[in-house]
């Protein structure tokens, strides 16, 4: 889909690019609806780490507004935008190699909700973030607070949901919103992307569906995380690992 570019930024690194940049990359409902498609498609070239980013100045300023007299227009097709967008999101939050989001400019409502679903924010002085159901009469859905709860925690959560207020990058890092990049953004996070693809894949896969468990609600080990760890041992990216320490060269998890 042309809004939704994709393309490799090296061998195992990918970069995804909301695009409609003559509205500050706000993501429309065709826009919404692909991204699952999109992503699966991704995921089939087999990256270690994906990039989202917007296309330009701005990450994305949101929903496309223009379109919500019509989407919104009766409860069937309220219905089908919210199932759309609810799909797309956790697609990408569900994305199984690490995911960054390189956030610019603005970075607001559905915006600021997919960028959520990444793993890791990065951000530089120029962003900014809001969350703004409350401008609209609307509401968040749940699975997008406990998203912003578990980044930023249950007080700043409500503070951006009752305010709708704007935070700037300085204040997004201390909230733990995102992590800010003062300079160069771009060739800090392509040197992030390269210190993550650089390690092992499969070692990144399975403690990403670590993280799912515990951001679930499991908090003790349990006979399916204790395989994953056993598993480990037998992979051939632990040979390779400990192969090349010993030999005291820089592993090669290809």
């Amino acid at each position: 889909m042309k809004q939704l570019p994709f393309k490799r930024l090296a061998h195992h690194i990918v970069q995804l690019t909301l695009s409609q940049p003559s509205k500050r990359n706000a993501i429309n409902a065709a826009m919404w609806e692909a991204i699952p498609a999109v992503l699966a498609e991704i995921k089939s070239i087999n990256p270690k780490v994906l990039i989202v980013t917007g296309d330009g100045n701005h990450f994305a300023s949101g929903a496309d507004i223009s379109e919500f007299e019509t989407l919104y227009s009766t409860p069937e097709s309220s219905a089908k935008i919210s199932m759309d967008i609810a799909s797309a999101m956790a697609a990408l939050a569900t994305f199984p190699v690490p995911t960054i989001a390189k956030i610019s400019g603005a970075c607001v409502g559905g915006g600021l909700g997919l960028a959520l679903c990444c793993d890791l924010r990065l951000c530089d002085d120029s962003a900014k973030f809001a969350i703004t159901p409350a401008k609209l009469g609307l509401v968040y859905p749940y699975a997008d607070v406990v998203r912003l709860i578990d980044a930023v925690g249950v007080m700043n959560a409500k503070d951006l949901l009752f305010s709708a207020r704007l935070v700037d990058a300085e204040e997004a890092q201390h909230m733990g919103l995102a992590r800010r990049i003062s300079d160069h953004m771009g060739d800090a996070v392509l040197n992030r992307a390269h210190a993550i693809a650089d390690q092992s894949g499969q070692s990144a896969l399975v403690m990403k569906r670590m993280f799912r468990r515990f951001q679930r609600g499991q908090r003790q080990d349990n006979e399916t995380t204790l395989t994953w760890f056993l598993d480990g041992f037998a992979s051939d990216d632990f040979k390779e690992g400990y192969t090349a320490f010993l030999e005291k060269r820089p592993p090669d998890f290809d």
